[in-house]
């Protein structure tokens, strides 16, 4: 099937670079002529055998903060952004930035590490992570959006340019919808989900809201808005970093891994560990203003 190798940097993506992979490269595989999609991105067609390409392009990069994937150009572009939120969309866990304000981001930050990892049960850890919260102020949470929740870099340039051209766009948290509400208004998502947190008298009741959506709940939400708009699952491209991200990852066409656990990034279609979030517009070929 035709592929491109797609590099994308966390700056400037200079020409020597490129020349290294070549290089590298060279006798292994067919690469045509770079295109250049942005300053920080360039694409090159190839043909061969694959095996091995990506292994290859990668060690030539040695250190730089560049990122080599390799995408299928069959349906490249997708019709569905479909997101995580903590630590893609922006770059902090809401749940241990509240926690911090009970006095117990500690305790709160190591179980959410854990089930990042796939180490715990999601709903269990949800339920016993937010116990700790019981009778904080329920004001706290616009603090800790106000102070402490910002916008990956790139993360509204990705969101705007798909649903310009025609894409849905969904952000689709483990976390909670007051902050997804919140979120998803800044980056310009269409839509999205999350749990709730119960309050009773401006206070947190220590419960989740009925019922906890975890990783099944994403992947239910790929595959209903996929269907909404008449596409599939295939259609889509889905971006994540942890656990509970990876049934929609690897459901998706274009499944990507931004700043991922390794067990996430391992099984993703394409890794993003260097470059920001414009870089999943590169990945289908859609190219940076003033580029073609």
């Amino acid at each position: 099937m035709p592929a491109v190798l797609v590099l994308t940097a966390a700056g400037d993506l200079g020409d020597d670079v490129i020349g290294a992979v070549r290089a590298a490269l060279t006798g292994r595989v067919r690469l045509a002529a770079a295109r250049r999609l942005a300053g920080n991105a360039v694409e090159m067609a190839l043909s061969g055998g694959l095996d091995g390409v990506l292994d290859i392009a990668r060690a030539a990069l040695g250190d730089a903060p560049v990122d080599a994937n390799a995408v299928t150009t069959r349906g490249r572009r997708k019709q569905l952004l479909i997101c995580d939120m903590d630590s893609t969309i922006i770059p902090v866990e809401c749940i241990d930035e509240i926690a911090d304000f009970a006095g117990v981001k500690d305790r709160v930050a190591a179980i959410t590490e854990r089930a990042m990892l796939g180490e715990l049960d999601f709903e269990a850890a949800l339920r016993e992570r937010v116990a700790l919260l019981e009778g904080l102020s329920e004001a706290t949470l616009q603090t800790v959006y106000d102070e402490r929740v910002t916008l990956n870099p790139g993360a509204s340039e990705m969101v705007q340019t798909m649903a310009a051209g025609g894409a849905l766009t969904a952000l689709v948290s483990g976390g909670f919808d007051f902050f997804t509400e919140r979120v998803a208004a800044a980056a310009g998502f269409q839509h999205h989900q999350a749990n709730r947190l119960l309050v009773a008298d401006g206070r947190l009741t220590g419960l989740p809201g009925d019922p906890i959506l975890g990783r099944a709940a994403k992947l239910e939400a790929l595959q209903r808005l996929s269907a909404s708009i008449d596409a599939g699952p295939l259609d889509a491209v889905a971006v994540g970093d942890g656990a509970n991200d990876l049934a929609m990852i690897e459901a998706a066409g274009l499944g990507v891994a931004y700043r991922a656990k390794p067990a996430v990034a391992a099984r993703s279609d394409a890794q993003l560990n260097h470059s920001d979030l414009s870089a999943v517009l590169r990945l289908q070929g859609i190219a940076a203003k003033g580029y073609s």
